[in-house]
């Protein structure tokens, strides 16, 4: 097996590589005396920068700054959604698709989980059965793509079925930004989350952003931070990272090239492979993600043995103690559990060339 001399990094969905001019966003934030609730000159300094990254994140989603509330990442900004919502009273239960980010599915029990089809998008016939019934609000919760196999979810048709069943939608778009064209207003969900890190910010910051007039009671209750919404001294620097990712992000406009190298990379894997096989071909999917197994061989194999050949690629969602188990969505999917058990995650970005793919199917095709 070839080793390489230089490591390529190929888990962009885990954490994307900061961009240009976010450390230095985050260092400058960091040299800042005071506390961003102090009013004396060094406080009103500290709440300037986090105003400045929230109206870049707000033009990034399409949003109010008003509507912008920063957590310490997307599975703080998920429970802050779905808790915030039961803890209000505004809903008396919680729904959401069989392929959600652990984040969201810890809160739902396994009978409220909505199927999805064998492509990995949901079954929107099986959500008009889920919530046919429904008398009493409810929130029903929808990832914008996925995080394993890059499937882009039906929001916006979604959205219409909850709304008129008289419910509201939360969309964890966490790998959407950077990714896509997006107009979160166009999809219809009332809540979104986002994550710094996936768009290549820094970790440890993120935030919900609301469209609707609803009030989520907060979940971190004390200082009254974030205009009341959760408490606790702001992640200034991380928030000052998160808004110059934001201004970089939203100038994103043409995402071919990673579509075709994507695509590209998939005729390689089944040429040198034809037992393989990839999740999600079928339909949309964020253009940067190839979930790709090969019969027989364990996903901790592959994983272990191309990280030794200096190439990092994951199992699935990097949220799990760093255990390797069969993906649940691919389980969810109707993939049987000894196939799901053999499947990779590869996702590219903007600093992945066509020879770091060549050499990832030359050292994938030894395994």
């Amino acid at each position: 097996m070839t080793v390489q001399n230089t490591r390529i990094y190929l888990d962009y969905n885990a954490t994307a590589p900061v961009l240009p001019g976010v450390a230095s966003a985050v260092i400058s934030a960091l040299e800042l005396k005071g506390n961003a609730s102090s009013v004396h000159a060094e406080g009103r300094a500290k709440r300037s920068t986090i105003e400045k990254a929230r109206d870049s994140v707000s033009r990034l989603t399409g949003s109010l700054s008003s509507s912008v509330t920063f957590t310490s990442g997307g599975t703080e900004a998920n429970t802050t959604i779905v808790q915030g919502l039961l803890k209000s009273g505004f809903i008396s239960s919680v729904l959401c698709s069989s392929v959600e980010h652990p984040s969201v599915l810890e809160h739902v029990s396994v009978d409220s989980r909505v199927a999805v089809s064998a492509n990995g998008a949901l079954d929107l016939h099986a959500l008009e059965h889920a919530i046919k019934d429904h008398t009493d609000p409810f929130l029903f919760c929808l990832m914008l793509a996925n995080n394993e196999t890059g499937v882009i979810q039906p929001v916006k048709e979604a959205a219409a079925i909850v709304h008129d069943h008289g419910g509201l939608l939360f969309c964890d778009a966490v790998q959407g930004p950077g990714k896509i064209h997006l107009d979160f207003n166009s999809l219809g969900a009332d809540f979104y989350s986002i994550s710094a890190h996936k768009i290549g910010g820094p970790q440890g910051v993120g935030c919900v952003v609301s469209n609707s007039n609803i009030d989520l009671s907060p979940v971190l209750i004390g200082g009254g931070q974030e205009r009341m919404r959760r408490s606790g001294t702001e992640n200034v620097s991380g928030i000052a990272g998160f808004g110059a990712a934001a201004d970089l992000v939203v100038q994103m406009d043409d995402f071919r090239p990673i579509a075709n190298l994507r695509d590209k990379l998939e005729e390689a894997l089944i040429q040198v492979r034809p037992d393989a096989v990839v999740f999600g071909q079928e339909v949309s999917r964020i253009p940067n993600t190839t979930n790709v197994a090969i019969p027989g061989l364990s996903s901790e194999r592959q994983v272990i043995k191309l990280d030794l050949s200096g190439f990092s690629v994951s199992a699935g969602s990097a949220c799990s103690s760093g255990k390797v188990s069969a993906s649940h969505v691919l389980l969810a999917m109707g993939v049987p559990t000894e196939l799901a058990g053999s499947a990779i995650r590869i996702s590219i970005g903007a600093k992945t060339s066509c020879d770091d793919l060549r050499a990832f199917v030359d050292a994938w095709a030894d395994l």
